[in-house]
């Protein structure tokens, strides 16, 4: 198996007034499931989606999708919870890289994601966008990071200091996005 798309959706979204993971576009449509389909479009042959706050109402957002869905039950320490769930959960998957993207970054596009997971054909690599010299997502973990990824992460801050320790490629595609989270309405 190929890359594994890993989405994470789990947090409160307390400046947006709910979790990210329940909203939508003006038109409409579910940042989950643009999000997904970014993912699947990007060239991941699984994804999967870790969900937290509002879990219960977001997972019937999913249905007809295929994503299968993780639920960290210790969201409210922050990011580093979301991976460690995300991560675990695919272990035994055979994927060789997970493709990991937060759920609130609206132009982050297939293309992007394709751009940086393409930089990442063997379990020992490290690849993350980088948008104007300031790094993002999404960001590929190689299989062989996992666990020690996993294990190091705390809080909000996720992998950052995982990754600069071990070697991430950072692939420019400030050309391709901004990378900018949405924080509000």
């Amino acid at each position: 198996m190929g890359h594994h798309g890993l989405l994470l959706a789990a947090g409160a979204g307390a400046r947006m007034g709910k979790p990210k993971a329940l909203m939508r576009d003006p038109d409409g449509t579910s940042w989950l499931r643009r999000t997904v389909a970014v993912l699947e479009q990007g060239g991941c042959e699984a994804v999967t989606v870790v969900l937290g706050a509002g879990a219960d109402e977001a997972s019937p957002l999913l249905e007809d999708t295929g994503a299968a869905v993780v639920v960290a039950e210790d969201w409210s320490e922050g990011m580093g919870a979301s991976l460690r769930a995300g991560l675990r959960a695919l272990a035994g998957s055979g994927a060789v890289a997970a493709v990991v993207m937060l759920v609130d970054l609206p132009d982050v596009t297939a293309e992007v994601v394709r751009h940086v997971a393409s930089r990442v054909t063997a379990p020992g690599q490290l690849a993350r966008a980088s948008y104007d010299g300031r790094p993002g997502h999404p960001v590929v973990i190689g299989r062989d990071h996992w666990v020690a990824a996993a294990d190091s992460v705390t809080g909000d801050q996720g992998a950052r200091d995982y990754l600069g320790s071990h070697g991430v490629v950072d692939v420019d595609c400030g050309d391709l996005a901004t990378g900018r989270d949405r924080d509000s309405r």
